[in-house]
């Protein structure tokens, strides 16, 4: 069974290049994982698709906008 790796990743240079790099040096397959937290910029499945264009074996997006907001803001005050 082959190893696998998990990559949490931006999209950016770094994480795009990270993910053939790991793949490389421990031959492991490369799950890339980016979180949707309401950040905006770059469309998620364009993120999606670099990951797997570099190398990904699977490239998963999480929406945790709805558990950011709730557990990592406060109320306004009144």
């Amino acid at each position: 069974m082959t190893e696998r790796v998990v990559l949490a990743s931006s999209g950016g240079l770094d994480t795009s290049v990270a993910i053939g790099w790991s793949a490389e040096e421990t031959g492991a397959e490369v799950i890339a994982v980016a979180v949707d937290v309401g950040q905006g910029g770059e469309d998620l499945d364009v993120i999606r698709k670099r990951a797997l264009a570099c190398g990904a074996v699977e490239a998963e997006v999480a929406d945790a906008r709805d558990e950011f907001a709730e557990e990592s803001t406060r109320p306004a005050s009144t």
